[in-house]
């Protein structure tokens, strides 16, 4: 079974994920980026991970910034979530190494057929 790591500050957002997502895989979900840090820390290395953008504490950018400059965490494809509609947001995130990006709102049927893609 594959790892997904959620992080997003909308729990709602986790429980749609976990309804879609949560079958097949297992699904680790923190409201805060600091905390999916400590998880990744403990030496848990999960199969993909997919963040948002806004959050407290630390953004989606430093989160992919964090994953993308760790040699530990660097090979994890790293999905990016969010409501934000720059195309050159988006650009920037892809070119610092996210896999892909997704705009909220989201289709969960469309959003599980990507994620598939780096699960295999």
């Amino acid at each position: 079974m594959k790892t997904i790591l959620f992080v997003d500050d909308k729990p709602t957002i986790g429980k749609v994920l976990q309804v879609y997502l949560g079958k097949e895989n297992d699904f680790v979900y923190y409201e805060d980026p600091l905390k999916a840090i400590d998880w990744l820390s403990q030496g848990n290395d999960p199969d993909l991970v997919i963040t948002d953008i806004r959050m407290p504490h630390m953004d989606g950018k430093e989160f992919l910034h964090y994953m993308k400059s760790n040699p530990l965490y660097n090979h994890i494809p790293v999905v990016i979530l969010s409501s934000e509609d720059s195309t050159t947001e988006r650009i920037q995130l892809l070119e610092a190494g996210a896999a892909d990006f997704i705009l909220k709102p989201f289709n969960p049927m469309e959003l599980k057929a990507r994620v598939k893609k780096y699960l295999v």
